[in-house]
């Protein structure tokens, strides 16, 4: 049976989706954009921060469906950037986030992404 999962710890979807979706063991994050969940606007500072922002949202996500304080149980994610030059800044983060046993992952450039934001991570996880 189909579960929608909502925490007040990641920020609410800005449009008509839900921050995640589990059946079956299997759980779907949305894409995660790097809004700060207790001020709803987007961090300062750079494609570091914003990072960071974007993997505690997971986090937290993660952790209110019931898989776990931690990231070990993502399979894959998918990273966008609004400028591959960002590439390796983003990855430094992200990688503190998955030191052992990563994910698989792809990352993309591409044109624009909501709110002018410069890095957008969606995940899948098994319980």
């Amino acid at each position: 049976m189909k579960r929608i999962i909502f925490t007040e710890d990641a920020p609410a979807p800005i449009g008509p989706y839900s921050q995640a979706v589990e059946q079956n063991g299997m759980l779907f994050i949305s894409g995660q954009i790097p809004v700060d969940p207790t001020t709803g606007k987007i961090v300062e500072g750079g494609v570091s921060e914003q990072t960071e922002m974007v993997m505690k949202n997971i986090q937290a996500i993660i952790t209110a469906a019931g898989f776990g304080d931690d990231l070990s149980k993502i399979l894959k994610c998918t990273i966008f950037l609004n400028d591959m030059s960002l590439f390796a800044e983003m990855n430094a983060v992200y990688g503190t986030y998955f030191a052992t046993d990563p994910p698989a992952r792809a990352a993309f450039a591409v044109k624009e992404l909501p709110l002018s934001v410069m890095v957008e991570i969606e995940a899948v996880a098994m319980m």
